[in-house]
């Protein structure tokens, strides 16, 4: 964000006038006491025939006449309170009074040829039409009209009036109050710029910076500020008429308005201008801004900022020269400060230096990750994209990563809803930054380092960084061999509901990173290859040398099929069980649906599970020791896990010994943690199944690496 918004510029040039009408308050309660008391209760109808009325004098007092001089400044005087409430700007250059003004900013012929005394009101009248002129093209509606009126050449030729009249208070306010009309009527508008610019108005503004009154040397450089904004040719005039020395000059001033405004007519220059920048810095304005970072003037700083985001952009060595010359304190300084913008603009600056290598560890010495990573929780969205910019060029500097991990830069940046798209793919490509990173030897043991003796908090959030991050073949050795584990499962036991989520998600995270790497599917594997006999021989007389009576009704089979299936059944027909002579052989505890579907599996290797009985089925499987057929079961039953039923499904999970239901139950456990916490029964049973998390992940991460080894 390299300007503020249109909106604040303009009430702050609203307020920057009506700040100056406060300086001539005394010359105003003088004219008060002769009889001009503003009177702001009026109705405002009544107000508009005070506008006519004072229209109508200044149409009929242009002389040189002490009395017509005297009615021109009153009627000039009421219109400029007047035009002080917005509501009736409208309704006096609906009065006609541009028009009127514009005939008083020249002063009228002295009545008497030769006459070369003092003029009665000397420069009066003029000013405070140039005033009201300027509160008039406060609103970007009458800009035009009041340019196409003729003002640019009347106001354009007071800004000359110095030349050729002794230097005095009420010149130097005229001159100051043309410059402000300019800048106010040029605006937000690039025609008038334009005009201004083709009609001679940038040199005398350029003169005027050495103008020997520091209010004119402000209003110049306002007015020229205004008119370098994207606009190229006017740019390339303002320095083509030497400002640049003197501008860079101003940056020292001791004077907090005049610095402000060269800083800003600086900073527009080189806006959207590579070679403009080049210019302005080989005329030596680096030094002088960066100082002005330490200004006590808030909006120097904001500009000085802004400026510094645009030199670093230049090239990598003029990043490299600011941070030498000793920018970067100074900027992390403001990141602290209560100022939204002034955190805004150093975030941009610091962000745009952090993409060169040489400053990255700069920035992290001077200290500048924390309040960075504070800025993320921002609700300012370019600032909070300003500091994930800038975050995102630390992150290049594999010794900034464990800094990074310490503070706990990667939960805020896993958990801060950012507000607009770039900073989401800015964080993202962060991310990815962090976890190539990680995955070095260097950072790895720096980060181990921090797990086993840092304090309490760092040790949990390099476990959750590890956690998210680690590379594939480092996660037993972590976690395992190096008790990573134990603070993740320590986490899920706090009493902090922050801690226990981050917990649950960095778990989630490292079981499905590691089960999608692996040849654990939570699907279940295809048979063990072996002849069935076929579908055609289910529940088939032909050749059947065994029957089964289920719920009364009787089940042909073949022992053959049965002793290749399952130790269950070598057991019943080679051991020394009464079915092993049996011709009929009863089985009390299973439904015939139930009953016909297993033996289906058995003959054929498939079978299509409905939720309806999937677990009478895996109670049948478990029962006769199809661990094929109990993994069918424990995935279709796995399918139907919800926040509702979790906890049951858990339980016969343990019921059965059901090691892959049991699994997909904790990682459901983990990853809905959010439903599930609000839940009373979810503390006491997460509690409870915490060992056999610890033996989930024991056992997966270390036959993971057993697999490549």
């Amino acid at each position: 964000m390299d300007q503020p918004p249109s909106s604040a510029v303009r009430r702050s040039l609203k307020r920057k006038l009506e700040q100056e009408f406060e300086e001539d308050r005394a010359d105003q309660q003088k004219a008060d006491r002769k009889g001009l008391v503003f009177e702001p209760q009026k109705p405002h109808q009544d107000l508009l025939s005070d506008v006519v009325s004072q229209v109508t004098i200044l149409n009929s007092s242009f002389s040189s006449s002490q009395s017509d001089r005297l009615a021109a400044k009153r009627a000039v005087h009421v219109l400029c309170e007047l035009a002080k409430n917005e509501e009736l700007v409208s309704g006096i250059v609906g009065c006609g009074a541009v028009p009127a003004l514009l005939r008083h900013l020249k002063a009228p012929e002295t009545v008497r040829e030769g006459d070369g005394g003092p003029k009665p009101y000397e420069h009066e009248v003029e000013k405070g039409c140039a005033f009201v002129l300027g509160l008039l093209a406060v609103k970007p509606e009458h800009q035009q009209l009041i340019v196409d009126a003729g003002a640019l050449p009347c106001l354009m030729d007071l800004l000359e009036r110095h030349k050729t009249r002794v230097s005095s208070r009420a010149l130097t306010g005229l001159i100051r109050r043309a410059a402000d009309a300019i800048s106010n009527l040029a605006h937000e508008n690039n025609t008038i710029k334009a005009r201004v610019g083709m009609e001679g108005g940038i040199p005398p503004l350029v003169e005027l910076l050495k103008y020997n009154d520091a209010k004119v040397q402000k209003a110049s450089a306002g007015a020229l500020r205004t008119l370098a904004f994207q606009n190229d040719d006017n740019k390339s005039q303002i320095v083509g008429c030497n400002a640049l020395p003197t501008l860079i000059l101003m940056l020292g001033s001791e004077d907090a308005t005049i610095h402000s405004e060269a800083v800003g007519v600086i900073g527009n220059l080189v806006h959207s201008s590579p070679n403009m920048k080049r210019e302005v810095l080989q005329a030596g304005a680096l030094q002088p801004v960066i100082g002005l970072l330490r200004s006590c003037c808030s909006e120097s700083q904001r500009e000085a900022a802004l400026l510094i985001g645009q030199f670093a952009a230049t090239d990598a060595d003029c990043k490299v020269h600011i941070a030498q010359r000793g920018a970067i304190q100074p900027l992390i300084d403001m990141l602290r400060t209560p100022d939204a913008q002034l955190r805004e603009m150093s975030a941009f600056a610091l962000g745009r230096l952090a993409q060169d290598t040489h400053n990255q560890a700069g920035i992290a010495y001077h200290g500048g990750i924390e309040p960075l990573l504070n800025l993320l929780c921002s609700k300012n969205g370019p600032l909070q994209h300003n500091a994930a910019f800038a975050l995102y060029g630390l992150v290049d500097n594999e010794d900034n990563v464990a800094d990074i991990v310490k503070l706990g830069g990667v939960q805020k940046l896993q958990d801060v809803d950012f507000k607009i798209q770039p900073s989401r793919e800015c964080v993202e490509k962060t991310m990815k930054r962090l976890e190539e990173k990680m995955h070095g030897r260097q950072v790895l043991e720096q980060l181990l380092y921090l797990m086993r003796f840092g304090e309490e908090a760092v040790q949990r959030r390099v476990a959750l960084a590890l956690a998210h991050f680690c590379a594939p073949d480092d996660r037993k050795f972590i976690f395992v061999d190096n008790n990573g584990i134990e603070f993740l499962l320590d986490l899920l036991e706090s009493t902090n509901t922050k801690l226990k989520r981050d917990a649950s998600m960095a778990l989630h995270s490292l079981a499905v990173k590691t089960t999608s790497a692996s040849s654990f599917d939570a699907a279940p594997p295809p048979p063990t290859p072996q002849v069935y006999l076929g579908e055609q021989y289910v529940n088939n007389p032909t050749l059947s040398d065994v029957t089964f009576l289920v719920e009364g009704k009787r089940f042909y089979a073949h022992r053959i099929c049965l002793l290749a299936s399952s130790d269950a059944f070598c057991a019943m027909f080679d051991g020394g069980y009464r079915e092993r002579e049996a011709k009929d052989i009863e089985i009390p505890n299973i439904k015939w649906d139930v009953f016909e579907l297993m033996m289906r599996f058995i003959y054929t290797g498939t079978v299509c599970i409905n939720l309806d009985v999937a677990q009478d089925l895996l109670r049948a499987a478990d029962q006769y020791l199809l661990d094929s057929l109990k993994r069918h079961c424990e995935y279709a039953i796995a399918q139907d896990i919800s926040v509702e039923n979790v906890s049951l499904m858990y339980e016969l999970s343990e019921t059965f010994n059901a090691m892959s239901l049991r699994q997909s139950c904790i990682l459901f456990l983990l990853e809905q943690f959010d439903k599930l916490n609000v839940k009373p029964w979810y503390c006491r049973m997460m509690r409870r199944i915490i060992p056999a998390i610890h033996e989930f992940f024991g056992s997966l991460l270390t036959k993971i690496a057993q697999a490549k080894s």
